[in-house]
């Protein structure tokens, strides 16, 4: 009996030292090139390191968070990216969940309507950047050329504040609600028809059925696409990049358009580390939120 258990154990320690093995390579690579690169931006964060002055880098402690967090423009860039998080999360909901419906409710060329969907979120960001930059140009923008065609007048869409967040949050709306909407069709696609008739069998109308069938059913896969979606907005950089370069007066600057800056245009990898280190903490904190509020078993 001692001989066979052992041989057992012999048997599972080799199982275990083989599945070991097969995940080692990702493990490791996964190791190289996610959390090393975290820890080194953590802890240049607490440096003094700045390229202009390479011969004078030494640890500073908390130097670089007090300037960071004392700064004039820090409170009104945190804002900025509030705003545009919380604006772009609920048009590209509310778009998305509108073209999954569209799209799930379609009988005919489902397949060329599903593929000129994803045309959108195949286009680099920088590229739809650009094209939304050249539409709201001032002068020779196609929306301001529609605008006056109908007797209005030019709006300067790039160079007022208001204006300039309506167009960053258009264009990456533009580009993300694809994604929203497959996920979100795929939701659909997996709830009983039943449901549906069983409903209208009741008495139930659509909007009822949308709150009481649809939603709790898309509840998993919400969860997913908030959490996404979220972090995405907080990391938006190509989209202010390519428009509005943080402007007018910082009206449309993020926080990681201005660790960019920090570390591209000043070459302060101190400040701008500290700063990068915020905005992962900020989605940590924002990614367990979610997924206490929207905790499923799914």
């Amino acid at each position: 009996m001692k001989t066979g258990r052992r041989k057992r154990l012999n048997k599972l320690q080799r199982d275990n030292i083989i599945g070991y093995g097969l995940i080692a390579p990702s493990m490791i690579l996964l190791i190289a090139i996610g959390i090393v690169p975290i820890l080194i931006t953590v802890s240049y964060s607490f440096q003094y390191r700045v390229l202009t002055d390479p011969l004078n880098t030494h640890f500073v402690g908390l130097e670089n968070y007090v300037t960071l967090f004392t700064s004039s423009d820090f409170g009104q860039i945190f804002w900025n990216t509030a705003v545009f998080a919380v604006l772009s999360l609920i048009i590209q909901l509310i778009v998305g969940f509108a073209g999954a419906l569209l799209m799930n409710s379609a009988k005919r060329f489902v397949g060329v309507i599903r593929t000129a969907v994803l045309i959108p979120w195949a286009i680099p960001g920088i590229i739809i950047a650009y094209m939304f930059s050249f539409m709201f140009n001032d002068q020779l923008g196609v929306i301001n050329s529609i605008i006056q065609t109908f007797g209005g007048e030019p709006v300067s869409f790039l160079t007022n504040s208001g204006w300039a967040m309506f167009v960053v949050v258009i264009a990456d709306t533009w580009k993300q609600f694809p994604y929203i909407s497959l996920m979100l069709l795929a939701g659909l696609q997996t709830i009983p028809a039943d449901l549906y008739e069983s409903a209208s069998v009741d008495g139930a109308t659509k909007v009822q059925q949308f709150f009481r069938i649809t939603l709790p059913n898309l509840k998993g896969i919400l969860l997913i696409v908030l959490l996404f979606r979220t972090m995405g907005a907080i990391r938006i950089f190509d989209i202010i990049f390519g428009i509005t370069g943080g402007g007018p007066a910082n009206s449309t600057a993020t926080l990681l358009y201005q660790a960019y800056k920090y570390l591209f245009g000043d070459m302060n990898y101190g400040l701008g580390s500290a700063l990068s280190t915020v905005i992962t903490i900020i989605i940590l904190i924002i990614s367990i939120i979610y997924i206490k509020v929207l905790k499923t078993d799914d």
